[in-house]
């Protein structure tokens, strides 16, 4: 009997290790936080990005959309690092807190309401805990939420520290108090300029008291130097009582608003009298409304909870309502200067378009805006039409270093530009939207395949001399991945000009039907003219089958998957080409190999803490958003088996792993419709 009691207690207690050690579906906890080994995690709205740091009330970067300035690196555009508007002091009893007075500590991730907790106690003081929201209906606003709970009667000094990045100048300090009958309002604000005096950036922010008013502490301000300024506050707090305070925040540039200066401190005032609980409340309905469109699977707790991750990071660095397009790196640093690339239109936006159109919108309006720029740029190089830069930032133009031969070479940039018009239209079939918007991004990217082509006699329309998706392969001829996207462009312009009423120009098919796609002499699709079989840096002829339709034979598919599978070495390759690889064998029906090239594709790339994705396996960059978006578009495509299509998005027959009982993909499209796979 004893034995029986024992044994059924052995059991009790595993289990709750297992279900302690089960992954949340929507919370990435780490409670061991090596400072040495730490790679931040950002919490983000479309348009600021905040980015994790292992100390305590301490904030890595904030990184503000749409904010360029040339400087530094590569003579071309930068993201600007934005004013640190959450950083703060921590004093109790007169001593302060450092990264090394800091017990217990652990850091969370709520990826279903976008905010991220710090707590840890300190001695045997007090526990403390903070959350930062990049607030979701307030585009350019922050939000710090700190509860210390004393252990024993202490006394509390906190300030708020506004110190400006090393690039910026001319830096401008002011403190003001707008003292109101039912409120005091203390505003911390900073501005300064640019590198070259292009923009100039503001920040502002200000305490939220949980006192009512006459019993809000006594805010000090204190001027450190031109770079850093502060405000401040303490508070005596009785052994077992709990302190609430908040700091809301706004930084806005130029680039965004004509007088950003007062903008930012008239938003900041705004927060302030909005309160706590209204912030909150409205920023949690806008991420309740986001996450309508999801993804579910049954099975398998980890993937879950890593396809939330990946989910997340997309919505949060894009937004609705702008002509933004996000980087590779999205809100999540300076990684690739800030810049555009195919990364968004081929990897982040087809995920992005397919559950939430109105989103998507902002990533096409981006290259519309900038369509005048693109037509400048074929015309400086002989072409007609419009040709899209590589690397693109505020105004379009080409931004990639000179020392960097995508710029000048790698063309497929604009077939992904003129594609991803097409499939607005797909799933939302605006045919308003397609005649004013769309219809002129096809045009002129049609225009500028049918003069780049060299007309060396019929089925010989050559393109040479690009770089081509897999970039190891540069100055080629007859790229498989740009001849084929190229005659996308331009069967797709043809269609759309019979839907909106329009006569195509004749040439666009005649081109279409004259690009050369190449095989080896196996019956391999050849990834280019001079192509060996040597190794490639990523998924290039594979792409054909998906998200083209230019090779669609089943054994062909199979044929080119089976090849250049063994050509991707197993490090310095980015995680996209396993994801090409899992959508194309889901769809043929093998879940298991799909399965192991899901997990192959991002699980090496996790760096510590928080499960944050890196461009490779075992690279230091995340977060990298380009191979998120791939990997999405291998749940929603391969193993959900999504397709779009001119009559809108279909479901075409895939497979499962056996891991995963069940795939359910909610609010799909405009019409927010339901699939799933059993």
């Amino acid at each position: 009997m004893k034995k029986s009691i024992a044994l059924l207690i052995v059991l009790m207690i595993c289990r709750m290790v297992i279900a302690q050690q089960k992954p949340d579906a929507w919370k990435i906890s780490a409670d061991k936080i090596d400072p040495s080994n730490y790679y931040g995690i950002t919490v983000a709205n479309g348009m600021i990005g905040i980015v994790s740091s292992p100390e305590p009330f301490k904030v890595k970067d904030v990184v503000l959309a749409g904010a360029y300035d040339l400087y530094g690196r590569g003579r071309v555009s930068n993201f600007l690092r934005s004013f640190n508007l959450l950083n703060m002091q921590l004093d109790i009893d007169g001593r302060r807190l450092g990264a090394g007075d800091t017990r217990n500590m652990k850091q969370e991730l709520d990826m279903k309401h976008a905010s991220f907790t710090t707590s840890f106690d300190y001695g045997d003081k007090a526990t403390i805990s903070y959350t930062y929201y990049s607030l979701r209906h307030l585009p350019f606003t922050v939000l710090m939420d700190v509860t210390v709970t004393a252990k024993k009667d202490i006394t509390l000094g906190t300030a708020s520290v506004m110190e400006a990045p090393d690039a910026l100048k001319d830096v401008q300090n002011y403190y003001n108090e707008i003292d109101r009958p039912h409120v005091v309002i203390s505003l911390l604000t900073s501005s300064a300029k640019s590198p070259t005096g292009k923009l100039l950036m503001c920040a502002s922010n200000t305490f939220l008291f949980s006192e009512p008013h006459g019993q809000e502490p006594r805010v000090i301000h204190e001027m450190w130097d031109n770079n850093m300024h502060l405000m401040k506050f303490s508070r005596k707090i009785k052994a077992g009582e709990s302190y609430h305070y908040s700091i809301a925040g706004t930084s806005i540039t130029s680039a965004h608003h004509d007088d950003p200066l007062n903008e930012a401190e008239r938003m900041t005032i705004f927060a302030k009298l909005e309160g706590r609980e209204r912030l909150i409340s409205f920023h949690n309905k806008a991420w309740n409304e986001l996450w309508k469109s999801d993804i579910t699977i049954e099975g398998d707790d980890q993937s879950q909870q890593d396809i939330h991750s990946m989910l997340y990071h997309l919505y949060s660095f894009v937004r609705e309502g702008t002509d933004m397009s996000p980087s590779p790196m999205g809100l999540s640093g300076l990684g690739y200067n800030g810049h555009v690339f195919w990364d968004t239109e081929l990897w982040m936006y087809p995920s992005i378009l397919v559950l939430h159109p109105e989103m998507a919108k902002s990533l096409v309006e981006y290259r519309y805006q900038r369509l005048a720029a693109a037509k400048k740029n074929a015309f400086n190089h002989g072409y007609k039409g419009a040709m899209f830069p590589w690397e693109s930032a505020a105004t379009g133009v080409e931004e990639t270093p000179v020392w960097a031969l995508s710029g000048p070479f790698e063309h497929h940039i604009t077939a992904c530009v003129g594609i991803a018009a097409w499939n607005y239209y797909c799933v939302t079939q605006d045919k308003e939207w397609l005649k004013e918007k769309g219809w002129p991004v096809m045009k002129e990217t049609a225009d500028f395949w049918a003069s780049r082509v060299e007309r060396n006699g019929p089925g010989k329309y050559d393109i040479k001399n690009v770089v081509a998706a897999d970039e190891w392969a540069e100055n080629v001829d007859n790229n498989a991945w740009t001849n084929a996207s190229a005659k996308a462009v331009l069967q797709n312009a043809t269609e759309a000009a019979k839907l909106l009423g329009l006569t195509a120009d004749p040439d666009w098919m005649n081109v279409a039907n004259n690009i050369p796609i190449l095989h080896l002499e196996n019956g391999v699709t050849s990834e280019h003219a001079a192509y060996h079989g040597e190794g490639i840096k990523q998924a290039d002829v594979n792409l054909l089958a998906y998200p083209l339709k230019e090779v669609s034979d089943p054994k062909q598919i199979r044929k080119d998957l089976e090849y250049y599978e063994t050509r991707v070495p197993n490090e310095g390759t980015p995680a996209m080409t396993q994801a090409i690889f899992t959508l194309l064998y889901a769809r043929l029906g093998e879940g298991d190999k799909a399965y192991h090239f899901f997990k192959d594709a991002y699980v090496p790339n996790l760096n510590p803490p928080l499960r944050v994705i890196a461009e490779t396996k075992g690279g230091t960059n995340p977060y990298f958003a380009t191979g998120a978006g791939g990997i999405i578009q291998s749940v929603l495509m391969g193993f959900g088996g999504l397709e779009i299509t001119p009559k809108g998005i279909i479901q075409v027959k895939s497979a499962l792993p056996k891991q995963w009982k069940s795939l359910t993909i909610t609010g799909v499209g405009v019409e927010k419709k339901i699939f799933s796979v059993k």
